[in-house]
């Protein structure tokens, strides 16, 4: 019987697929090789650092999550629906939801700075011309429920037995309504 031959791609999935199922810390050359049925060998012959190999990770992570994110949003209500599917995010898939939460991420110095670099570019004048307030206050209001919504995921991905997914959904139309009355009430202001 030949050998398998193995690429990175096969040791970044396998990684990856290790990630997913119990998290980062077990991303490990062993758990690897024996995730792919190898020695060790080729697995260091792919990952001089494992580093390397964690950032690789990382990025498949938030392909993923982009992906999942696009597949379980509602069109007609965009801003609410992702807010959903990022909940439920943290609910199917605890352990990508905190490496999403928790890698590292350079450059940022200012919550602008996070927001420029986790939002996509014209989210903010959508909700804009949605609530019909300025693309500033829209920018507030979006910045506000994703830290809102990162924060109360986290809560959610690391509970048990868990708490029901009807009242993290409660809570955060409580904080919208909260961040958008804030949002119309600085539009009085301008």
């Amino acid at each position: 019987m030949p050998k398998q031959r193995i690429t990175k791609e096969m040791v970044v999935n396998a990684a990856f697929e290790i990630a997913r199922s119990s998290g980062m810390e077990q991303v490990m050359v062993k758990n690897i090789a024996d995730k792919i049925g190898c020695s060790v060998q080729p697995i260091y012959s792919y990952c001089k650092n494992m580093d390397g190999l964690r950032t690789d990770v990382v990025e498949q992570t938030n392909i993923f999550i982009r992906q999942y994110i696009s597949e379980h949003i509602d069109k007609e209500n965009l801003f609410a629906s992702t807010g959903r599917a990022y909940i439920c995010l943290a609910k199917e898939e605890p352990f990508l939801f905190k490496i999403f939460v928790l890698h590292r991420r350079t450059g940022i110095s200012s919550l602008n700075d996070l927001y420029e670099q986790e939002a996509s570019p014209h989210v903010a004048e959508k909700i804009a011309h949605e609530l019909k307030i300025s693309v500033s206050q829209a920018r507030r209001l979006h910045l506000n429920m994703l830290i809102y919504t990162i924060g109360i995921g986290t809560v959610f991905s690391v509970t048990t037995p868990g708490i029901s997914a009807d009242e993290i959904y409660k809570q955060q139309e409580i904080a919208y309504e909260a961040f958008l009355r804030q949002a119309l009430d600085s539009k009085k202001l301008d």
